[in-house]
């Protein structure tokens, strides 16, 4: 709020020079209410403030423009209902796939391709009409499946662990310098635009660029690194299109009315960069009544093992308004077994081992894995 209020002058010129590239490129100017708003903020006051800065902008852009999105990290399901019922916007990014332990907070449990959130709790696809948010959530950085097995960090760029590798400059140019960075962000993005788009017809890989990286990190570096990615990106897949989380979101929403026919699924072998191990298979299966993660060593040839089975056909919760003397840091929704491996009942498994009805449920999807 404060960028879209401060009259200083250079804050000013930010604002010109952000409503002169939406008239001349097409780019979206919208809501930044910050990474974890419900970590500190009740429910009401995030509404009232996205209400007002979006006010804001339109004033500013002129010519009668409102944004298609909002960027929210998270934002609970009142929220993303208010934005759509509200503001008569229908896409967020409002997740962070896999986010748990990092930067003080997350909400890992979700789907990490587009679906319309539950009232119940936005990491949950929407049930039925009476549960139904017309808002598609979309997640904010794609990340390496094996590396997002971690729960946070253990500090060290280099030879350490992060869940948050894979296409985030902060996590792979910055982390790992200009040439693994990009090795790790092409092996990444290779997981949808190849097995991945002959799965699911469609890939989709996103990803946010913090302005102050300039600042922080470099003016030259970050340049090299945005132009590594967007060069390397369109040599290797010609056809991809780079658009704003507004645009994508209501193109996906043109193609699906409900949740009804999603099925996402991903293959990954790991790219031997770091954590990413090279041994390592993991498969995802992904839709409106759950979410599955298998995981095998292949050079061994070993049984897979369920590292992840998240239910989503389960009332859930989300947890009560926070405040500043009392933020909520860990919004995940968490049951069968999560791929964190925190609790004692997410040793991984065998398939066969799981319960009847558990078992039941995912034949029915997936008889092949019978």
């Amino acid at each position: 709020m404060n960028a879209l209020e401060d009259k200083r002058k250079n804050y000013q010129e930010i604002r010109d020079y952000a409503a002169l590239c939406q008239a001349e490129y097409g780019d979206e100017v919208t809501y930044f209410p910050g990474y974890f708003p419900a970590m500190y903020l009740p429910r009401e006051r995030i509404n009232r403030e996205m209400s007002e800065a979006l006010s804001t902008i339109s004033q500013f852009v002129g010519n009668g423009y409102r944004p298609q999105s909002v960027i929210g990290g998270f934002l609970p399901a009142e929220c993303l209902q208010y934005l759509a019922e509200k503001e008569n916007i229908h896409a967020a990014q409002a997740i962070i796939w896999s986010q748990h332990n990092i930067d003080g907070g997350g909400a890992d449990g979700s789907p990490s391709y587009p679906y319309y959130p539950s009232t119940e709790h936005f990491c949950k696809p929407a049930q039925e009409v009476n549960d139904f948010i017309d808002c598609v959530n979309l997640d904010g950085w794609t990340v390496d499946f094996i590396c997002a097995r971690q729960s946070g960090s253990n500090g060290h760029a280099i030879t350490g662990y992060n869940s948050r590798r894979g296409v985030g400059p902060i996590e792979t140019y910055i982390g790992w310098g200009l040439e693994l960075g990009n090795m790790e962000v092409m092996h990444t993005q290779s997981i949808h635009f190849d097995k991945g788009y002959e799965l699911n017809k469609f890939g989709w890989v996103t990803n946010i660029w913090e302005a102050e990286l300039v600042y922080e990190i470099g003016k030259d570096f970050i340049c090299n690194a945005l132009k590594m990615w967007v060069g390397d990106t369109l040599k290797r897949w010609p056809d991809v299109q780079f658009v704003t989380f507004g645009e994508f979101g209501n193109i996906w929403r043109e193609h699906y009315k409900n949740n009804d026919d999603l099925n996402y699924r991903f293959i990954e072998r790991g790219s031997g960069l770091g954590d990413s191990y090279n041994n390592l298979e993991i498969k995802w299966f992904m839709n409106k009544k759950f979410r599955l993660a298998l995981l095998r060593d292949w050079h061994k040839n070993t049984p897979e093992k369920v590292i992840d089975f998240t239910r989503y056909d389960l009332t859930v919760h989300e947890p009560q308004d926070a405040t500043p003397e009392k933020p909520i840091k860990d919004w995940s929704l968490i049951n069968r077994i999560n791929q964190k491996g925190l609790r004692p009942q997410d040793k991984p498994v065998l398939l066969q081992a799981l319960e009847k009805n558990d078992k039941e449920l995912i034949f029915s999807y997936y008889p092949e894995l019978c």
